[in-house]
């Protein structure tokens, strides 16, 4: 297991050098730019296509630098220059606990001056350069691909704070033990809260900015399921505790030319720092509730999941071209994610929610939502085309 990307680069490539990145966080990060090109790309297809189009905003030219923008940006120096120079000067802290050096309170005064002023004054410098006696409005063109930056933003910290909901409505018990630790770390995400409350926050920004929810729906479905191909990527390397009940079946002939860990897997050197046992020397955990007993064989559900995310991309991949339907694609994806989450959760660990007379976890109801709307997204859009494909003439 490689918590940090610098366990990666030590163990894969014998350099060692000290970074302070979490190898969860790094997928992450990187699922997000794979998810914006694609975005990108499909609504640069869809403006061709003459489904999305430009529209022409105006734009004030010419002003001096306000008061609030030079107080915001020197604010924002101030703050990466404390953490700065801080690093700089105690780099081993750092490293060792990044997440915990960056959202404590330490860092380092004379860094945070050095930064508010530089800052303040780029943004004085940049405005001076562009001053015009007589400030006046222009007309530009904004294409929908443009977008593409904002949009990404906002799924960012929107997407972590519905993951961060999400998880903590399914796990009140450890919100109630610690609730700063609940609220502030980057452990505990619920995917489909951050699929959720990012998707939501993006189509309202697009809708404000002129665009077809549809069609922009459309346009992210691939790079979604791409993004979260590369996240599950991140969570089998570092470990993040997303690792299935224990695997007590031994491994299918057919699978005899793959690796053991491909059917059970033991996360040694896990980011949680959890010890999953062995054969011989078993380990008893109580999750949600629930009591394990591992000897090294959990289910590598993160690795499944990056298979079964990948082939969803390539089938939407596929026939985003072919199926000239407003909203089937975005539908196919709803149903297709809700197929897999839903059979992943029977090997997964998660609290049950129970209703009449029903156990299911929170994931598996979402699946199923999700899955069901889908289906009906396929039949509406399918028989009602017409009413959102765009005249283009």
């Amino acid at each position: 297991m490689y918590p940090t990307i610098s366990d990666a680069l030590r163990d894969l490539f014998g350099i060692d050098i000290p970074l302070p990145f979490p190898t969860f966080g790094f997928f992450v990060a990187l699922s997000f730019l794979i998810a914006a090109y694609l975005f990108a790309k499909e609504l640069k297809r869809k403006e061709a296509l003459g489904w999305l189009k430009a529209r022409t905003i105006e734009v004030k030219i010419g002003e001096k630098a306000s008061s609030s923008e030079l107080i915001g940006n020197a604010l924002i120096g101030f703050i990466i220059g404390y953490k700065l120079l801080e690093i700089f000067l105690n780099y081993s802290d750092m490293v060792s606990d990044p997440q915990g050096f960056i959202l404590s309170t330490r860092g380092n005064f004379l860094g945070g001056l050095i930064g508010a002023v530089g800052f303040g004054y780029s943004k004085y410098r940049e405005k001076e350069k562009t001053k015009l006696a007589q400030p006046k409005l222009i007309k530009q063109t904004l294409r929908p691909f443009e977008l593409v930056g904002n949009m990404t933003m906002i799924a960012a910290i929107s997407g972590i704070l519905g993951a961060k909901i999400f998880h903590n409505l399914e796990n009140l018990d450890e919100l109630m033990a610690d609730p700063v630790h609940a609220l502030l770390s980057f452990s505990g995400l619920s995917i489909y809260g951050g699929l959720i409350i990012g998707g939501i926050s993006v189509l309202y920004y697009a809708v404000k900015n002129g665009l077809t929810w549809i069609h922009v729906a459309d346009a992210c479905a691939p790079g979604l399921m791409a993004a979260y191909a590369m996240g599950r990527v991140g969570c089998q390397l570092s470990g993040d505790g997303d690792w299935g009940m224990p695997n007590t079946l031994p491994k299918p002939e057919w699978m005899s030319f793959l690796p053991d860990w491909m059917w059970a897997y033991d996360y040694v050197g896990n980011v949680l720092g959890r010890d999953l046992g062995y054969p011989g020397n078993p380990v008893t955990f109580v999750e949600s509730g629930m009591t394990f007993v591992y000897e090294g064989n959990a289910w590598p559900t993160p690795f499944y999941e990056t298979i079964m995310a990948s082939i969803i991309f390539g089938i939407l991949w596929a026939l985003r071209k072919r199926i000239m339907i407003p909203g089937f694609i975005f539908s196919l994806y709803m149903t297709l994610n809700g197929v897999e989450r839903f059979f992943i959760e029977k090997i997964r660990i998660n609290p049950d929610y129970h209703f009449f007379g029903i156990s299911a976890t929170q994931a598996e109801i979402i699946a199923v939502l999700m899955f069901v709307s889908g289906l009906a997204g396929i039949y509406y859009f399918t028989k009602n085309k017409e009413k959102f494909i765009p005249k283009t003439t």
